[in-house]
């Protein structure tokens, strides 16, 4: 594994970079500034609104590129490099089939704020730690009619692909449907994942699948590791991305980042 041409990492958040506590080390932001002295660019590209993101990254949010909304969204700083907005219709058309699934709780995601209609206070609770930006609403479906929306994301306690994706799974010609996480799934326009997202990303930096690194876990990271060359699963990542993946670290618990942007660095000298 010979790392020395990389010139983009690129890693996913919740299970990758950030722990189980959803923190992100110091030892990263360390190894982040000898990145930047070596011209290595990072990119963080997650599940999550933007601002939740760069809340997590805020002394580096102005330096990186970020892949929001499972990549409904990209930016660099305040600049919107690419963004893919469901129709309208389609999320009217979907609403009513998400609320008859049991225990299930819905979120509208829009550029600036997140939308719900769940008055459960253990959710909201849980909630807040993903999205920073939101609003408790009545309907959701006044709010698809006048707000573009990227993303609607689902939570369900106790298991996202056994509970929920069953039961939308024959509307995969119609959305992006994709477990991004034990109790989450996302719904997207077809052309919103972070493969995407990503190949805007490398375009704007003239950098090839040769020259990026990529850390997954979930099944939403699927687009993205097929970008790079360089591909990481997490230890603790689904075993479908253990397949997909090229190399393997150690968990997102045991700095399994940290320790390949390590080795990337001491390559790079």
């Amino acid at each position: 594994m010979n790392l020395k041409n990389v010139q983009l990492v690129v890693s996913d958040m919740d299970g990758t970079l950030l722990n189980s506590k959803g923190e992100v080390s110091n030892q990263f932001f360390n190894l982040f500034k000898k990145l930047q002295q070596q011209n290595i660019h990072f990119c963080a590209a997650s599940g999550r609104q933007y601002n939740s993101i760069v809340d997590k990254l805020a002394s580096i949010k102005d330096d990186i590129y970020v892949i929001a909304e499972n990549g409904g969204i990209a930016k660099k700083g305040t600049q919107t490099l690419l963004s893919n907005f469901l129709n309208n219709d389609k999320i009217v058309n979907i609403i009513p089939i998400l609320r008859n699934i049991k225990d299930t709780n819905i979120v509208l995601c829009s550029e600036k704020k997140a939308f719900i209609e769940s008055k459960d206070t253990k959710f909201i609770t849980l909630f807040q730690e993903y999205y920073h930006s939101y609003t408790i609403v009545d309907d959701l479906m006044e709010v698809s009619k006048n707000t573009p929306i990227l993303k609607i994301a689902m939570y369900h306690f106790s298991s996202s692909e056994e509970y929920i994706y069953p039961k939308i799974k024959h509307l995969k010609n119609e959305y992006l449907i994709k477990v991004s996480g034990q109790n989450w799934l996302d719904i997207s326009d077809d052309k919103a994942n972070k493969g995407n997202a990503l190949r805007e990303v490398q375009k704007i930096l003239n950098v090839t699948k040769e020259q990026t690194l990529v850390f997954g876990d979930y099944h939403n990271d699927i687009e993205m590791l097929q970008e790079a060359n360089f591909s990481f699963a997490m230890k603790n990542a689904h075993k479908d991305i253990t397949k997909i993946a090229n190399y393997s670290t150690a968990s997102n618990n045991d700095l399994g980042v940290e320790k390949i942007l390590e080795k990337l660095i001491e390559c790079s000298r």
